[in-house]
């Protein structure tokens, strides 16, 4: 399945998360790799510092609240950044949607992939929440 058919679709979610005006319903699981990949390819961001409080303003724009339980999760968040940031340099040669729908098909797309990796019960503490928790059944591979 095709998710992306040009990189100004692309485009178009990494800034409307930048300035906020991206609508709730199309932040998905899609559209959050559509950012990470967006910002890994600006030389002028530095994405894994940026992308958590973007989206944590994102959240608080469109009324998701931040806390324990709901909101911003770190440890996805940087998982998936480290994923997004394996994919893209190894695929520097295809374009930015080319790469994308690469990854959405692959087992990394998927939005359990980090269950491989990490158990439930860790993953969905408020601690993996909050900060950067290391996975607890195997590392990860990039």
């Amino acid at each position: 399945m095709l998710h992306f058919s040009s990189d100004s679709e692309i485009d178009r979610i990494g800034r409307g998360l930048l300035d906020r005006s991206l609508p709730k319903a199309e932040w998905t699981h899609a559209a959050h790799f559509a950012a990470a990949f967006w910002l890994l390819r600006r030389p002028d961001i530095h994405a894994m510092r940026v992308m958590p409080g973007l989206i944590r303003a994102y959240n608080e724009a469109t009324g998701v609240p931040n806390t324990d339980t709901s909101g911003y999760h770190e440890t996805i968040t940087l998982g998936s950044l480290r994923s997004a940031r394996a994919w893209l340099a190894a695929r520097n040669d295809r374009s930015l949607h080319e790469a994308l729908n690469e990854l959405l098909a692959s087992e990394y797309g998927r939005s359990d992939w980090l269950f491989a990796y990490w158990s439930q019960p860790l993953l969905f503490s408020a601690a993996a929440r909050a900060t950067w928790v290391e996975p607890d059944l195997r590392p990860l591979p990039f």
